[in-house]
């Protein structure tokens, strides 16, 4: 019996499941939208502020980090509700310990986030209140 799943042939058919992949999370799982508005707004304000190359591998790495972590997440609790829909203390387990890795690395990134911007927030707040 054949399996209804088979490996990808070539390196493009592989890419191409990663690319549904990424659209399937994109419209189906909000938390990852709202992520990616807020990847979108951290790159616009350092592209405005001109933030160094080394804060560019830093903010790139955690916003890297955070849609991982949530695409991890989504998996999880895809496959537990999968597993059963009725309760079960390992799958809130599992649910629970995902979420919550999310929340540790969106936590870290605004954290690291005040690191890095600051300094470069801090002339331009001066600039501003010079002129009031």
């Amino acid at each position: 019996m054949k399996d209804s799943f088979t490996t990808s042939k070539t390196y493009f058919e592989s890419q191409k499941h990663a690319v549904h992949g990424l659209i399937s999370i994109i419209k189906n799982e909000r938390n990852f939208r709202i992520q990616l508005v807020v990847a979108v707004f951290v790159v616009l304000l350092g592209i405005l502020l001109e933030i160094s190359h080394t804060a560019w591998i830093a903010v790139g790495f955690l916003i890297a980090l955070v849609l991982i972590a949530e695409a991890f997440n989504s998996v999880i609790e895809a496959l537990s509700d999968t597993i059963s829909q009725e309760f079960r203390v390992n799958i809130k387990y599992a649910k629970d310990v995902s979420a919550g890795c999310v929340l540790v690395s969106a936590i870290a990134s605004v954290v690291l986030g005040i690191i890095i911007f600051v300094p470069y927030l801090i002339p331009v707040l001066e600039e501003l209140l010079t002129r009031i």
